[in-house]
């Protein structure tokens, strides 16, 4: 049904197999740093608009692979579409955030909760088989999910938010009420991500944005059990290859080890980690992928090539095979999504800087 892959250094990376050069995407590559994408959007009349439709996910999905040699792509959609699909009515307003039309804030409200129907997501597996085959083998296609704390964020504040108080309120008066919402949500997302696996999906993320605003101990509890709830139920293979499990907590870096303990294949990274001290934590038990910060993309290319340059050498040659065959392997992003403000000529030479000097560092001595 689709192509044979043409570059798998991503997934080689993922998998910690040696590989001849850092592999590299970024978190929100296709998106509205890029005109031809903001052109489209005007075109859909909406991010829903962009999103539900199989054609317009597909053209952003791949915009940015035409500009860049990237060695992944990932699907175009939000994390917002489980809770969406449970009847809690999304919205994005021009310039502002996502918003919902019924938030989840009591006992009722948590009652009617329920893994929902994956037909009324059956526009997220549509894009994602789209894309698989117009990627032609190119690049694998990674597909993702907020994470069940994450995902709770949002309903119960029904919004961003600055403080996250109605959500950590809940959790301290009614623990019992957010536990409720985060097993739903767990398997939601479990069934979610097993679907997009079977619809073309080569990778898939688990964004865990708003774990790093938890206690530790309430982070345990609230977020990791429910990371951990997911992976437990996400397919390891489909169609006789490995599909790789990664995971990202924005502000977890005081948790890698626990992190890493839930043998996910690769831990994300925010740019307060340093490379070189995550591998020593958690080398030889997964792979790391990131962690520049996303504003170094305003900088000149210079500097661009010289923070590059510093994060790779952070993380070192990729060194010895261990005796089960794999090596510590790093696949480089950002600490977060590119900023919308980014100029698109900066990606190109953090992109390029990447595959050079990353081939360089596996040169001999």
């Amino acid at each position: 049904m689709y192509a044979p892959i043409q570059n798998d250094s991503f997934l080689r990376a993922c998998l910690r197999q040696p590989t001849d050069h850092t592999p590299v995407w970024l978190m929100r590559q296709a998106g509205r740093y890029l005109p031809e994408y903001r052109a489209t959007r005007a075109q859909a009349g909406s991010f829903m608009g962009l999103a539900t439709n199989t054609d317009y996910a597909t053209e952003v999905t791949l915009q940015p692979l035409e500009r860049y040699a990237l060695d992944a792509a990932i699907l175009f959609s939000d994390i917002l579409t489980v809770p969406d699909a449970m009847g809690l009515g999304l919205s994005f307003a021009m310039g502002e955030g996502p918003k919902f039309e019924r938030a989840v804030r009591d006992e009722a409200a948590v009652a009617q909760l329920a893994v929902p129907d994956m037909d009324k997501l059956r526009y997220v597996f549509d894009a994602v088989t789209s894309i698989r085959k117009a990627l032609n083998g190119r690049v694998p296609l990674i597909g993702f999910s907020g994470s069940p704390w994450t995902l709770a964020c949002y309903m119960v504040e029904g919004a961003g938010s600055d403080d996250y108080r109605l959500v950590k309120s809940m959790m301290y008066r009614r623990p019992d009420l957010m536990h409720r919402i985060l097993a739903v949500n767990a398997d939601a997302v479990a069934l979610y991500l097993n679907t997009q696996i079977e619809s073309g999906a080569q990778a898939v993320m688990v964004f865990d944005s708003w774990g790093g605003v938890l206690a530790d101990g309430a982070f345990q509890e609230f977020s990791l059990a429910y990371t951990q709830r997911v992976l437990k139920q996400l397919k390891r293979e489909h169609d006789g290859q490995r599909i790789p499990h990664i995971v990202f907590t924005k502000g977890g870096g005081l948790w890698l080890e626990q992190m890493a303990a839930l043998e996910p294949d690769v831990l994300g990274l925010d740019w307060t980690v340093n490379l070189k001290s995550a591998r020593e934590r958690v080398g030889g038990r997964v792979a790391l992928q990131g962690n520049l910060d996303p504003n170094v993309l305003f900088a000149d290319p210079d500097q661009i090539r010289a923070e590059v340059t510093k994060s790779l050498e952070s993380f070192g040659a990729p060194g010895p095979v261990h005796s089960n065959g794999t090596v510590d392997s790093h696949i480089f992003n950002l600490g977060h999504g590119i900023s919308q403000h980014t100029p698109p000529e900066s990606v190109s030479a953090l992109v390029d800087a990447v595959h050079e000097v990353s081939r360089r560092l596996r040169q001999p001595v």
